[in-house]
């Protein structure tokens, strides 16, 4: 099945800005901004807040993304490319190894577990987003759709390399599950990291007793 990767636009590049030459590093500032937006969510992500975060002004900001909201719409897709699809990376690889589904389940709760890690305090910035009033605007909700779709997407491709002599009904109930247990995590993880934690391990769980049937 090939893997689709979805992307979020961003209100303007670079290249594009005009007037004023840009005299900052757009990485750098996008990654400042999407700690702020991933931990405090974008309603009470304030401008103060992002200006102290990426060292930019007010007028700086608009210039180079238009609008708090193109600041996010970067943050997002820095999100996907940075934190989501690295981990992602062996699942959609072209051959998929039989363990890289309890790698990922396992590897995540590693991070989710670890007091230093963003995650582990803020969860899934775009799960977040999903209950958050921001995923009123539909351009929200179809990246939010997509980005769960990608998930699934990669997390069935390791259920069939662990279990390549499953049925296919069997197979989208375990990717199904695991997904279902995955966002379950990020969104209980804020709130309940002991919960959160044994959403992972119950994935795990589902999948070592499939193998064993």
């Amino acid at each position: 099945m090939p893997f689709i990767i979805y992307s979020v636009p961003v209100v303007t590049q670079p290249e594009a800005l005009m007037g004023r030459s840009q005299t900052f590093e757009t990485d750098r500032v996008v990654r400042a901004a999407r700690e702020v937006f991933w931990s405090a969510g974008y309603e009470s992500a304030s401008v103060p807040e992002l200006e102290r975060a990426t060292g930019l002004s007010r007028s700086s900001i608009y210039h180079a993304f238009g609008s708090k909201r193109g600041l996010f719409d970067a943050a997002v897709q820095s999100y996907l490319d940075e934190v989501v699809r690295p981990r992602l990376r062996p699942l959609v690889a072209d051959a998929v190894a039989p363990d890289a589904l309890a790698g990922y389940l396992t590897g995540l709760r590693a991070a989710l577990g670890r007091a230093d890690e963003v995650q582990s305090t803020s969860g899934c910035l775009l799960v977040n987003a999903a209950s958050a009033p921001i995923a009123r605007d539909a351009a929200v909700r179809r990246t939010v759709a997509a980005y769960r779709a990608e998930l699934r997407a990669a997390l069935g491709r390791g259920v069939a390399a662990a279990l390549p002599d499953a049925s296919g009904a069997e197979a989208d109930r375990l990717a199904d599950a695991c997904t279902a247990l995955v966002v379950s995590a990020f969104t209980l993880v804020r709130v309940d990291p002991a919960s959160a934690l044994q959403c992972l391990d119950t994935a795990v769980e589902l999948l070592d007793a499939s193998r064993r049937a």
